[in-house]
This record gives structure tokens, sequence and C-alpha cells, in this order.
């Protein structure tokens, strides 16, 4: 991994928290929230410069405006929807760049499992848990927060445990 265990380590106990309530908050409301994608990228500007070197900072910055302009074509073709393509854009400073290939095999893990779950827990009486989450009633329409929070906390525990 690119990423450092120093850097994972000082960004996963920030990042947790905001992760963990997109997930919530785009299973029960079908939502992430500007305010988290926000607080996501406030995480990154503050404890980024204590996690990084100066040079490398500048320039996971400007991941983000490079993925938010992705982002926002994917969104107008239909193809990502406007929270998730923020969040990813929030997300993306955390990412090492020679870390895409094994992100997008996490991510890929992780979907999966989230598709997985939320379609087992939709169909079956464990939906009784949280009867009005509006992930439930959405046809085909899947909370990507689920997953895309659940990568971005897998990625930094990753580093953590086998970063540079």
């Amino acid at each position: 991994m690119f990423l450092t265990s120093y850097a994972a380590t000082w960004f996963l106990p920030f990042v947790l928290p905001v992760c963990l309530y997109v997930m919530y908050t785009d299973l029960s409301r079908m939502k992430i929230t500007n305010n988290a994608n926000m607080a996501l990228l406030g995480i990154f500007i503050v404890i980024g410069l204590i996690a990084l070197p100066l040079n490398i900072y500048m320039w996971q910055l400007v991941n983000v405006v490079v993925v938010l302009i992705i982002g926002m074509v994917l969104n107008a073709v239909g193809a990502l929807g406007a929270g998730d393509s923020k969040f990813i854009a929030a997300a993306a400073p955390f990412i090492a760049v020679g870390d895409l290939v094994m992100l997008m095999w996490v991510f890929a893990g992780t979907f999966i499992a989230a598709l997985v779950t939320h379609k087992v827990a939709k169909n079956t009486s464990l939906h009784n848990l949280a009867p009005t989450w509006a992930s439930w009633h959405q046809g085909k329409r899947f909370p990507m927060g689920f997953a895309l929070g659940a990568t971005l906390i897998l990625y930094l525990a990753l580093g953590i445990l086998q970063g540079a």
C-alpha cells in the first residue's frame, strides 16, 4: 500500500463516525448529507496537515477537485447520485493514488457484501428492525453510501495494518 500506516492511524478515528453516519442516513433516508461530506473534507484539511507531508497533502487536495468534476459528469448522465458523487470527492484525498487498483477491489467486495446484506435484510423479517427506512422501498435503487462508507473505513483499516 502507498498509504502510510501513520496517516491511516491519524485518519481512521475521525473518519469512522462520519462514514457510519453516511451509511446510516443513506440506508434510512436515501440521502448523504452535505454536512457529512463537508465534515469529511474538513477532517482531511485539518488532520491531513498532521498525517501527511505538505507536498502529498497538497496533491491529495487536487484529487477532490478532479473527482468532484468526474462525479458531476456521472451524476449528470444518471450513473451516480449527487450525494454519492460528493461523498466520493470528499473521500478522495484520503486515498493514495497508487492504491487505486487495490481500492477498486476493496470497493467491489464491499459493494457485493453491502448489496447482499441489504437485499437479505429487505426481503426477510430483519427489515422490521428498522421498518421506516427509505431504502427498503426504493425498488432497484441502492443506498450506495452503505458501500462507500464501508469502503473508506476498510481502506483506512487496511492502511493501519499494511500501510507503508
